[in-house]
């Protein structure tokens, strides 16, 4: 594809890297971090916030780990991943589970946070509630101790519904991946968009959306909440920027979803931390 020029400065909150030298498969796509490196700068991308793809066996530490040696020397800033052993406690089934189940070894720990955050190659977490459900209390106060973003993946097996109850009351921020609404559900994401009124510490982030009603709404309505992500490597990054400058809003509007709302909210984005 060509090199985008578009005179803004681009930083994408959500992209995966494989932690392995060679690349691995993500998404049905081979993708090294060379490749990926070179794919942002073609989109005129200076900075990405990069985490491991999810894993069967829920894994993490070592992909966590493989992520952060990578991002040396790149462009790229580093998530951890982790999991959970708590299911949403609407049903009786469920609030059972929860309460005999305890955490087991390749579950993420309150010293796990710790160990993260206190490590300087990692600027925040990732959490995908569908394949990894979510954290328990201890876990979540460690979170708040640290109070570094959590970007979490929205959509029909993370509702908003859900996402309120167990996350949005919390003081760390929050970024919903894909409006909440993965795979392309328009009811999910204005459902968000209406969540923001009530929820101050929520974050929008725009890759995998494809609907210019919800992105326009939400940066009409609420333009400081709405962070731009690529979805990279299953989606081009060009493809993901060309989609937002596209959209009927003003030009103060796309600077803020470019780079000025994610700058707010994870330090590590700011101009200074350019390569």
């Amino acid at each position: 594809m060509l090199e985008l020029e578009h005179g803004f400065r681009v930083v994408d909150v959500y992209a995966r890297l494989s932690p392995g030298d060679t690349g691995s498969r993500v998404d049905g796509r081979s993708v090294t971090p060379d490749q990926l490196e070179r794919e942002m700068h073609q989109s005129g991308i200076t900075r990405s916030v990069v985490f491991p793809p999810v894993r069967p066996d829920r894994r993490y530490l070592a992909p966590n780990n493989g992520v952060a040696r990578r991002s040396v020397d790149r462009p790229f800033v580093a998530f951890a991943r982790i999991n959970g052993t708590r299911r949403p406690t609407a049903s009786a089934t469920d609030r059972l589970r929860n309460a005999v189940r305890s955490r087991e070894d390749h579950h993420t720990s309150p010293a796990d946070i710790e160990r993260y955050a206190y490590d300087d190659r990692f600027h925040g977490f990732v959490l995908d509630p569908g394949a990894d459900e979510y954290p328990d209390e201890d876990v979540l106060a460690a979170l708040e101790a640290v109070d570094l973003p959590v970007i979490v993946r929205g959509g029909a097996d993370a509702t908003p519904e859900t996402l309120a109850d167990t996350l949005f009351e919390r003081s760390f921020p929050v970024i919903v991946a894909h409006f909440g609404g993965h795979p392309l559900d328009r009811s999910l994401m204005h459902d968000l968009i209406d969540l923001l009124e009530e929820y101050d510490g929520c974050y929008l982030e725009t890759s995998f959306v494809r609907y210019r009603d919800p992105l326009e709404r939400a940066l009409l309505e609420h333009p400081d909440r709405v962070l731009f992500g690529s979805g990279a490597p299953a989606c081009h990054p060009d493809v993901a920027v060309m989609e937002i400058l596209t959209l009927d809003v003003s030009e103060d509007k796309l600077w803020r979803v470019f780079s000025k709302n994610a700058c707010r909210v994870i330090d590590a984005l700011a101009p200074d931390g350019d390569a």
